[in-house]
């Protein structure tokens, strides 16, 4: 009989208020990751519901002032008062650390919030919370401000829901930043539905058009055919499952036709990125299950033989996910399994699993088999470059490259290499870095793109073995040691335009597929050098992009004008002008893109005038209906407004007609209010308004003199940018070779005045993808891509 969940079910263990005073001890920072994971608290909850068996549903809603609501239809938190806290017990709950219904296990088998701190931390680091809940056909409700109580647990009404809903406000006193990001977001819930099949979890973000409904009847599965849907499969997914000593265990494995494995692992839903036992216990059965079979006569004589671990793991993709009653976490963060046992009981599992498997479909088995042993003779292949290479002195434990500049020092820690874009580049870079603790490694045009390539092929690049020695870690499982490495800053340096792109791309996948601890450890970063220099006199200024271009010249002519406007009763001088010229910039660039598109600028002009900025004015009837007489007004060809019952909005389709005939169609709705472009547009748009009362009048001089009057705004900012050009010269450069030593030292390789972008990777399944789409052998994809990012491009190289 099932024990009931009730107020007795809740223990206590200490008090909350350390929280606020430490809270990176609890989220591990007040950046964003910290701030994200109060949302995933509060939503692992409810997902420790759903592996009770007691709910299916989680709606996950972000508001526009940052307010994130959390609501399940669970059991709901127990609302009755506790024995010891005499006080209802959700407020046991939301108010003391460690007090929860998961340290006995008889409330909840497994889950994932182990600590019992997770809503009452949630609670203590919000500015407000309110949590509602729907049990026994009434519902509950209680509000707290940063983790204080403002009123009492108190009936509202009767619902024939249950459940808990959840709504908190970040303190904004104690977070760096309280902006959600919405991707961030959908990666943890989408794998949140993956392993938990069956259990629907939508995500709405109410600043933007984005919704998201996951749900997944086929678990890990799908979790596989998801990580796989740029490949090519060699088979369907493989599907194992089973319980030992109160374990679940669930494993999906299917392989593709790349040279890379995806290896996710996850334990009580939390996602084991530095694996554990679990990971060793599966990868120790699937090389065991496939040598046994390969060596028991299945196979043909060409394909037999011992093959090892990195053999069959190579273009395997697999999710291991184990339930576990008292799991053991290395660290604060969760990201390695500690219990020894779970080894030998997955191992166990998948060994008698998979080699039923691979007895009752020996033509899967062939595939994998034949996978495996080519996998094998590139390894060897791959051997032989590498004796062969070491006998010539040209790899690993020989001599350094001989273009490699080194450097002084010997400590790793102080030193740096640049790898850097053509000879020309690398003769300024060698002449202008600091010798004692920087090294150049010039490269000779493109290097391989290793996404096509086998680690064989790989290794009979010349440059690509150049690089290799110089960072002295080896490659390949065999002999890569991050631990050799002789420098922990590697910068990849190379000029501006396409080429220059391109070549950093090949390198970053050459790192991310080859020596992907390089990016870990956060070793690997990319240089900044600039795309202008100004120059007035002896003075030179030296700037990034055109953004920073058109802000410095905004700035100092903004210094010298002033501009009336109203009539004379208003003047815009030095910031106030300031930041209105860079509104403009920032509006009429947004423009130019959406013109692109077809959509007018003087569309935009007066939606934003009326303060079209989200849902809520377009599900208005009565103002949509207004909008249209105004665009009618305008001249606008607009039609009577529609409801979209996919958008849930009202939209207004606009017609532009040639000759009588219909040659586009612009709809005011959700696609357009919520684009990237138009939300820049309403940002700087509130700005621009508060001053937008032509003609503007432009003084300069003694005595105020009027030097120019315009009725148009754009003509103003570009009146403004071509006075602020005056008297400087302008060198825009097109590749690092223009650069002369001193000036490359300046500007880019000096540690005082660089800035260095550090390259990391926030999301492996995003970041497998991208790489997979844009770098592989699949062409489809590729176009698919382009063709839905188009419009998002800001600059093209043709």
């Amino acid at each position: 009989m099932e024990k009931k969940y009730d107020a007795s079910s809740i223990d206590v263990l200490e008090g909350l208020k350390p929280v606020r005073l430490r809270p990176s001890m609890y989220i591990g920072n007040v950046d964003v990751a910290g701030l994200h994971h109060l949302v995933y608290e509060v939503v692992d909850n409810s997902i420790d519901e759903a592996m009770a068996g007691h709910c299916d549903r989680i709606d996950v809603s972000v508001h526009k002032d940052n307010r994130v609501s959390v609501v399940d239809n669970g059991r709901g938190i127990p609302v009755g008062i506790h024995k010891s806290e005499h006080v209802p017990a959700v407020e046991v709950v939301l108010t003391k650390l460690h007090a929860g219904g998961k340290f006995n296990n008889d409330n909840y088998k497994v889950s994932g919030g182990l600590h019992g701190v997770g809503v009452s931390v949630v609670n203590a680091l919000s500015a407000r919370l309110d949590v509602e809940i729907y049990q026994d056909g009434q519902i509950y409700s209680q509000s707290y401000e940063r983790g204080q109580k403002i009123n009492e647990l108190t009936m509202i009404g009767e619902t024939d829901r249950r459940g808990t809903k959840i709504s908190f406000l970040p303190d904004d006193t104690i977070f760096n930043s309280v902006d959600f990001n919405y991707e961030i977001l959908a990666r943890r819930l989408r794998e949140l539905a993956f392993l938990n099949k069956g259990v629907r979890i939508t995500l709405e973000d109410e600043r933007s058009d984005k919704r998201d409904e996951f749900f997944y009847e086929g678990g890990i599965v799908s979790f596989v055919e998801y990580l796989n849907r740029r490949h090519v499969g060699l088979h369907p997914p493989i599907f194992i499952e089973g319980e030992r000593n109160d374990t679940q265990i669930e494993v999906a494995i299917q392989y593709n036709d790349t040279y890379t494995e995806n290896l996710f692992s996850f334990a009580n839903n939390i996602n084991t990125i530095e694996g554990g036992f679990h990971l060793i216990g599966f990868k120790t059965a699937l090389t065991r299950s496939l040598n046994q079979y390969s060596t028991n006569g299945n196979v043909p004589k060409n394909l037999s033989g011992k093959i090892s671990g990195d053999d069959v793991r190579e273009g395997l993709t697999a999710v291991i996910s184990v339930r576990i009653k008292s799991p053991q976490f290395e660290g604060q963060t969760k990201t390695k399994l500690g219990n020894s046992e779970v080894k030998g009981l997955v191992e166990s599992l998948v060994n008698e699993k998979l080699s039923t498997f691979l007895e009752e479909n020996p033509a899967v088995a062939k595939k994998i088999i034949a996978k495996a042993v080519d996998a094998a003779r590139a390894r060897d292949a791959a051997k032989r470059a590498r004796d062969l290479a070491r006998n010539k002195g040209s790899l690993i434990d020989a001599s350094l490259p001989g273009k490699l500049a080194e450097c002084q020092v010997s400590d790793p820690n102080l030193r740096e290499i640049f790898i850097v874009e053509g000879d020309s580049a690398g003769g300024s870079a060698k002449q202008g870095r600091d010798r004692k603790f920087q090294a150049i490694l010039p490269l000779k045009g493109k290097i391989l793109n290793v996404e096509k390539a086998r680690f064989d092929k790989i290794l009979q690049s010349e440059e690509i073995k150049n690089i290799i020695t110089a960072l002295g870690t080896g490659v390949g499982s065999e002999e890569y040691d991050i631990e050799k490495i002789r420098y922990k800053k590697v910068i990849i340096m190379t000029d501006a335009d396409v080429d220059g792109s391109h070549i950093r791309t090949l390198l970053l996948t050459f790192f991310y597929r080859q020596m992907p601890e390089i990016i870990d450890n956060g070793y690997l970063y990319i240089a900044q050098p600039p795309l202008f220099k100004l120059g007035k006199g002896k003075n030179e200024t030296y700037l990034k992009d055109e953004q920073e271009f058109n802000d410095f010249l905004l700035k100092k002519i903004c210094e010298k004008l002033k501009i009336v406007v109203n009539e004379g009763q208003k003047e815009l001088t030095n910031h106030t002008l300031y930041l209105f010229a860079g509104n403009l910039s920032e509006y009429y660039e947004s423009i130019n893109k959406l013109e692109h598109q077809g959509i007018s600028q003087d569309l935009v002009d007066l939606l934003v005038e009326k303060e079209v900025e989200d849902k809520f004015f377009l599900q208005d009837r009565e103002r949509m209906e207004k909008l249209c007489v105004h665009l009618k007004e305008k001249g606008f060809d607009a039609q009577t407004p529609e409801w979209n019952e996919e958008r849930g909005v009202f939209e207004i389709a606009i017609h532009r007609t040639i000759a009588g005939k219909t040659v586009q169609t612009v709809r005011v709705g959700r696609g357009l209010i919520y684009s990237t472009e138009y939300q820049k547009c309403v940002s700087a748009g509130k700005i621009i308004m508060e001053n937008n009362y032509p003609p503007f009048v432009v003084k300069s001089g003694e005595g105020d003199v009027p030097s120019s009057t315009f009725d148009n705004k754009r003509d103003l900012l570009k009146y403004l940018i071509e006075e602020g050009k005056k008297g400087i010269s302008v060198q825009r450069y097109k590749g690092l070779g223009e650069m002369n030593p001193t000036q490359l030292w300046e500007t880019t390789m000096n540690p005082e005045k660089r800035v260095l972008l550090q390259v990391g990777v926030e999301d492996a399944v995003e970041s497998d993808e991208i790489f997979t789409i844009l770098m592989g052998d699949q062409v489809e994809p590729r176009r698919e891509f382009i063709q839905n990012n188009a419009l998002e491009v800001s600059s093209l190289d043709i």
